[in-house]
């Protein structure tokens, strides 16, 4: 079951999202937007969609097609709409597409509950056209470091690997990579960095909202824009087509947007 299906977990997430006291709304949606290429004409995958957005906004601003995929069915039952978003439940440790199907892979929060990141970087390569570029947010490692997580504490950097929070509820599992070992990866498998940021609150952001003050002692999040080796022309492509064999009933579970 996805950690997002947990009714306890599910709970205590939406109501930090409707409260506006989490990261989302001040930090790290206009942090992904600024990084973001332009998407008019372009075909898009959501990795870790959620309710879907990112995905939304990505069509809005003209994106042809977005490929919205997500584990959790709580959170795809929830999905907004969109006649340009196809939505998708999915595990990111075995998802996988055609090759060379599209021009933007973006992530909002969720890699860093992915164990095997240099696997799924690897398919995200084979994914992208010449050129095409992916973005992406993580918790901070500085967040994610601490074997026992102490607010503002940082320790056991050097040590990659699981890691387990009380988020709601006990046992939540994420994985800590460094920024360094995250840039490496990428490189290695062709990626060129474009930006490399650590969004943190203004003063004025602190002043009137000033929950958000411990976000100026630690960056809270770290956003990755990487493009794909450029090549000749592009080719017309058909619509994405899923490879993976693991989707769970690929045509019940796929919902397409219609408002």
């Amino acid at each position: 079951m996805s950690l997002y299906d947990n009714p306890a977990f599910l709970r205590g997430y939406r109501e930090l999202r409707r409260t506006g006291r989490c990261i989302n709304d001040a930090l790290e949606i206009p942090a992904m937007d600024a990084a973001l290429p332009p998407v008019a004409g372009a075909r898009v995958v959501d990795l870790g969609c959620g309710e879907g957005g990112l995905a939304v906004r990505l069509a809005a601003a003209g994106a042809v097609e977005v490929l919205a995929v997500d584990a959790s069915e709580q959170m795809l039952a929830a999905a907004a709409p969109h006649p340009r978003v196809r939505y998708v439940r999915a595990d990111l440790a075995d998802f996988d597409l055609t090759a060379r199907c599209v021009d933007l892979v973006v992530s909002s929060m969720a890699l860093h509950y992915v164990e095997d990141f240099d696997g799924l970087v690897a398919r995200v390569t084979g994914w992208l056209r010449p050129g095409g570029a992916f973005v992406f947010t993580i918790e901070h490692p500085v967040m994610t470091a601490p074997v026992v997580a102490e607010d503002c504490v940082v320790d056991d950097y050097a040590d990659e690997g699981r890691r387990e929070r009380s988020w709601f509820v006990d046992g939540v599992v994420k994985y800590h990579r460094t920024i360094g070992s995250t840039v490496a990866t990428l490189r290695r498998h062709g990626f060129r960095l474009e930006l490399v940021d650590e969004p943190l609150p203004t003063r004025e952001q602190v002043a009137a909202h000033p929950h958000l003050a411990i976000h100026r002692r630690r960056p809270p999040i770290l956003l990755v824009s990487a493009c794909s080796a450029p090549a000749g022309d592009r080719v017309v492509h058909e619509p994405l087509e899923l490879l993976t064999g693991n989707i769970g009933g690929a045509d019940e579970e796929d919902r397409r947007g219609t408002g």
